[in-house]
């Protein structure tokens, strides 16, 4: 039975990423072993996006899915005014017909997607 979810994020400053999401997100995490921390997450859904181009990851041999982060807040001016106070400076607001977006840069150079979604969302649902 499926019980959850692991998410991979591929970085190339995975230790400055992780206490990003440590101690400025403030996601909780277990330490497998020399500093490689596994992070809890907030509850999450999943959308499966049309792709032009080769956007996915090999693994074993196999092309994984490739995947994009995006935080969903209820907030996203509340959200992004307590990043600004631990001095992240997000990107500037985008509107869409799905909600309103901002970028979270990382440590790494890498970025994070934030959404205020203004779709309805499938995190109350029970999976089967």
């Amino acid at each position: 039975m499926i019980f959850g979810a692991h998410i991979l994020f591929y970085s190339t400053d995975p230790e400055a990423d992780r206490g990003f999401f440590r101690d400025v997100l403030g996601f909780r995490s277990v330490d497998v072993g020399d500093g490689w921390l596994i992070f809890a997450m907030p509850p999450a859904e999943a959308a499966i996006h049309p792709s032009d181009d080769e956007f996915s990851q090999r693994h074993a041999g196999q092309r994984l899915l490739g995947a994009v982060l995006y935080l969903m807040c209820d907030d996203l001016n509340a959200s992004m005014a307590e990043l600004r106070a631990k001095n992240v400076q997000c990107t500037e607001v985008q509107t869409a017909n799905w909600g309103i977006s901002t970028t979270i840069p990382l440590p790494s150079g890498a970025a994070i997607g934030l959404y205020q979604p203004g779709h309805p969302t499938a995190l109350n649902l029970k999976s089967k």
